[in-house]
């Protein structure tokens, strides 16, 4: 069985579900899925960039209002059941965790302990960080011995 580390920091749609359960055919595929709550991310100002450089106006004028450390953890945990859910019900082995702290170092010792395939990094575009490599991905290439796709997540 193929063994895949997703990473993600929102809940997976269906769209997303499809294309993760499908990028390796008819081999069977196991998930171990890390959410990272969103308000522990990357900086405010580089995400409500973001927003902006996407036209997404509104979500730049909220980023300051999203849940932060213990508030964040809640709705993390509610995307992450969610997601495996769905993984779980597309005929996918899934398990997972919410990763607050260090989740570049927690990448690294799962990806050493599960033995897994592959990393890969679920996200909405983050082109701020993507031009300077600090996004999820680039930071992973450097840190864990498997190969790391980086894909865009969907929204429904």
């Amino acid at each position: 069985m193929f063994t895949s580390v997703l990473m993600i920091e929102k809940p997976l749609t269906s769209v997303d579900v499809d294309f993760v359960t499908t990028l390796h055919a008819d081999e069977p595929v196991s998930f171990i899925v890390l959410m990272q709550p969103r308000g522990d991310q990357a900086d405010f100002l580089l995400r409500a960039i973001d927003d902006v450089a996407m036209g997404e106006l509104k979500d730049a004028v909220r980023e300051g209002d999203e849940p932060e450390g213990k508030e964040a953890r809640k709705p993390a945990e509610i995307a992450l059941e969610h997601s495996l859910a769905a993984l779980r019900a597309a005929g996918s082995e899934a398990v997972g965790q919410v990763v607050e702290d260090h989740p570049l170092d927690a990448l690294k010792t799962i990806v050493d302990e599960s033995g897994a395939d592959e990393v890969i990094v679920l996200t909405a575009p983050h082109y701020v960080e993507e031009f300077f490599h600090r996004d999820w991905a680039s930071r992973a290439r450097h840190k864990v011995g498997v190969p790391v796709l980086k894909l865009f997540a969907h929204s429904e």
